[in-house]
């Protein structure tokens, strides 16, 4: 029975912790540890902070620690680190959270520069400034402990605050900084009484934004004088940071007016990075006119932004926009070129359902897109996937009224014949729609089927290609269209190593013989320059 009551709680705690991270960057800046962790069950990554005795925590850090989470549990914000679960006993505090990396360590990983990086830091401390807003405006709350140490970083590139021990209401007086390291980062008039009383609520909190922007361009606060260098911190950010880190607290920014003046053109906040992800969570709201000219911009604008921020933050909400909203085909061109770079487990995961969702819709511009982007996904689609369920989408587009969709099916089939079984190659592709597209009434259709034979014939059955290659290529041979009578001499040439040395000397040479006097030059020059080839291999066959 006793044992009930003095079974451990953290036995309970779902989460695993796997290593630890950010050693060099939160210690003496923290009360906390921070650690990789995964959910036991579904294995799901988290990040758990821990604040142990074992590991030195004092009584007194235990308690602010515990203070923290407490605080976490009831602030909800898109640029808050997200609280998932914790458990506390006398000596340990565990928190888990989404996965997260600490700032500083984040930044030195950081492999982009010039503008993307520039773009992207500029995004960063748009997060933070929009976080202090909400806790000072909105929430009521002053932070007292900003720093590189209580900025984190996801996947997906978003800056969360953290760091919430020294929380507290706007209008009482801050706790005490219990961690010695961290007295650097504390505003001037903490010392002085006179001055405190003419701070206002967010002017603490404003000097942490700047001693943040100093770290972010400059590494590790060395001690508050340094403040006065400003190192790399770029020109058109230099003002508000000078008005951050201002002697007269009276006179520092709202972090709601820092935001307002940097968003103005061609502010600090201005930027590619930015005005697409503020666009992509506002979207709900947005009208399908400016949905439109956004979408058709976007894969332009991709450009100059990071990676991860393309991967983990743009992706997710334009899928979302396709599965949820009426994106449809808009999103194609953007989701590509972000797809190209993804690996072919997350392509199959996250883009091709959208690929064989949109194949199923009647809508043809969608149908359009797809067929003229088939080469950037085709790689990532398995057999199975290509044969049940996106054939079967495609297949309807032979016999489409419209002739663009008509040949850019056929053109398609280069990239997917050789993913496609004999029975949906050989029967369905050739035996049924190229036998009669050879006899579209669209020249440029006609022509591209042959080349397109040509192409994908070593993909076909040995019984099909005798049956159909040289009847197909004859018949374009007669073709009116010139074009499609080259393609056919062409195809003949492309197709030669699968005609046995009877069939080049019976059967290959006459038909081609007939060219060699056709009306078009180009032709009849073609024509011969293929003979010629076909001879030499004959006369090689002979001498041998």
């Amino acid at each position: 029975m006793w044992g009930l009551f003095s079974k451990d709680p953290t036995k309970d705690f779902p989460y695993d912790s796997v290593e630890q991270v950010g050693q060099l960057h939160l210690a003496n800046k923290s009360v906390w540890t921070l650690h990789k962790g995964k959910n036991r069950a579904t294995q799901e990554p988290v990040s758990i902070f821990q604040c142990d005795a074992k590991d030195g925590a004092s009584a007194t850090q235990l308690d602010v620690a515990r203070a923290a989470v407490k605080r976490l549990k009831t602030l909800r914000h898109p640029s808050v680190l997200t609280f998932v679960q914790s458990v506390e006993t006398e000596k340990v505090v565990l928190l888990a959270t989404e996965p997260v990396s600490p700032l500083a360590e984040h930044l030195e990983q950081l492999v982009d520069r010039g503008p993307k990086r520039d773009n992207y830091l500029a995004w960063g401390i748009f997060q933070v400034c929009r976080a202090l807003s909400f806790l000072n405006n909105d929430a009521k709350l002053k932070h007292n402990n900003i720093h590189s140490a209580s900025v984190f970083v996801t996947d997906a590139g978003d800056w969360k605050l953290a760091g919430l021990e020294s929380v507290c209401p706007s209008d009482a007086e801050p706790p005490l900084q219990i961690l010695p390291n961290c007295e650097k980062y504390s505003p001037p008039e903490r010392k002085d009484p006179a001055k405190a009383r003419l701070a206002s609520t967010w002017a603490a909190d404003t000097w942490g934004l700047g001693c943040l922007i100093w770290e972010v361009y400059n590494g590790a606060l060395p001690a508050m004088e340094n403040l006065g260098k400003l190192g790399e911190i770029p020109k058109s950010l230099q003002p508000t940071y000078k008005e951050c880190v201002g002697a007269k607290s009276e006179k520092r920014p709202n972090p709601s007016e820092i935001i307002t003046k940097l968003k103005k053109s061609p502010g600090f906040f201005k930027n590619d990075v930015i005005d697409i992800v503020l666009f992509l969570e506002e979207l709900q709201i947005k009208e399908d006119s400016d949905k439109s000219r956004f979408y058709s911009s976007l894969a332009g604008l991709l450009d100059n932004c990071p990676r991860n921020v393309c991967q983990n933050k743009i992706l997710p909400q334009l899928i979302n926009a396709f599965e949820y909203g009426n994106a449809g085909s808009a999103i194609l061109t953007p989701v590509f070129k972000i797809g190209k770079d993804l690996d072919s487990s997350e392509f199959q995961a996250k883009i091709v359902p959208c690929i064989v969702k949109l194949f199923s819709s009647n809508d043809r511009n969608a149908r359009f897109k797809l067929l003229s982007q088939v080469e950037h996904f085709v790689e990532h689609l398995s057999k199975n996937i290509v044969n049940d369920q996106v054939f079967p989408k495609i297949e309807s587009g032979f016999l489409d009224s419209e002739p663009l969709i008509r040949e850019k099916t056929v053109i398609s089939m280069i990239h997917l014949s050789p993913k496609l079984t004999y029975s949906n190659l050989d029967e369905t592709v050739v035996l049924k729609h190229f036998t009669r597209l050879a006899r579209d009434e669209q020249g440029g259709i006609r022509t591209n089927t042959t080349v397109c034979l040509g192409k994908i014939a070593r993909y076909l059955h040995p019984k099909t290609r005798q049956q159909v290659l040289l009847a197909c290529f004859t018949r374009g041979l007669k073709d009116p269209f010139p074009p499609s009578r080259i393609a056919a001499i062409n195809a003949i040439a492309a197709t030669q190593h699968f005609y046995t040395v009877a069939e080049t000397g019976c059967r290959v040479l006459p038909v081609l013989g007939a060219s060699t006097v056709d009306p078009e030059k180009p032709v009849r020059d073609q024509a011969l320059r293929v003979i010629r080839g076909f001879l030499g291999k004959l006369e090689k066959v002979s001498e041998d």
